[in-house]
């Protein structure tokens, strides 16, 4: 898998503040890359250098292979944080302008619209004021014209902002079905559990600096503490003096019936060798390594 775009060794500074600090990303093609980070970390400027809204200091950008040229951002799809329609125009008509401003024809602009619009629930809105719209509403309209034009690589900065849940999961089952279709999506977000549901990598910013790339899997099991919590039923039986070297018992509890006893093990430690020597005196009923969510990791790694 080849990256469609790779940002190498950035630098963005404002009067004297460093907003980003020698930072690489490569977001590989056809994926779902989250760009995390708090507040200020640098990750908004970023995305507005590869939007080439606003000038690198120093480094280099690259898309599709070569140096990014201005006529990549027709083939960029961004969203941003902050929202902007003209409050005054018919919701409809501002699609339709917004659309053509990316290549489309007034035709095929109407023609396209008009299917999304009824799949998002927002058809019979074509021709009220954008005023008019709920902050979710105008969301959606916005999320429509980013996407319109099949661009190759799309941005969306904190896309489930003003959704409830239910618009929340038609906005990621689109995402999800634009990256099958062959889009490869930088997807900021503070919301760790979109980022587990949806992301193949990931980057975290802190302090204008990259200090976590990767897998999602192989960030989440790479910072787990190897923990394992094992499900069993045996009243008389307690599973501590059971196991075998390289193992120790950290805690119990019981659920319906079932005690969840967590053990951490040693790195070299044989799941095998621990059932083997409990399944002769316990009926084992579940076994589960002990993951951290990317909140956890998120957490640990900015504080």
């Amino acid at each position: 898998m080849s990256a469609l775009l790779s940002a190498e060794n950035i630098v963005k500074k404002y009067a004297n503040h460093l907003a980003l600090d020698n930072v690489s990303v490569s977001v590989e093609q056809g994926c779902i890359h989250g760009l995390l980070g708090p507040n200020g970390a640098g990750k908004t400027t970023l995305i507005r250098i590869i939007n080439q809204i606003t000038a690198l200091d120093s480094g280099q950008v690259w898309f599709d292979g070569r140096p990014i040229q201005p006529k990549d951002v027709q083939k960029i799809g961004y969203l941003p944080e902050e929202r902007g329609l003209y409050k005054k125009m018919q919701v409809g008509e501002q699609a339709v302008y917004l659309a053509r401003l990316k290549g489309l024809s007034h035709h095929d602009a109407v023609a396209q619209l008009k299917i999304w619009f009824d799949k998002f629930g927002i058809g019979s809105w074509w021709n009220r004021k954008v005023e008019e719209l709920s902050k979710g509403m105008a969301q959606k309209v916005q999320f429509i014209v980013t996407i319109l034009h099949r661009p190759k690589l799309l941005i969306f900065d904190e896309p489930f902002s003003g959704f409830d849940p239910v618009n929340a999961n038609l906005l990621k089952q689109e995402i999800l079905a634009l990256k099958d279709q062959g889009s490869t999506i930088i997807f900021s977000t503070h919301n760790m559990a979109s980022v587990e549901e949806l992301c193949d990598y990931i980057t975290l910013i802190n302090k204008s600096k990259n200090i976590l790339s990767g897998a999602t899997d192989e960030v989440r099991r790479k910072h787990g503490s190897n923990v394992v919590e094992i499900g069993y039923t045996n009243k008389s039986i307690e599973l501590q003096p059971l196991l075998p070297e390289g193992y120790t018992f950290v805690s119990e509890e019981q659920k319906g019936g079932i005690r969840l006893a967590k053990v951490a093990c040693s790195s070299s430690s044989d799941c095998n060798v621990l059932l083997q020597k409990i399944m002769s005196q316990v009926e084992v009923k579940s076994y589960n390594e002990i993951i951290p969510s990317m909140n956890d990791i998120f957490i640990k790694m900015v504080s």
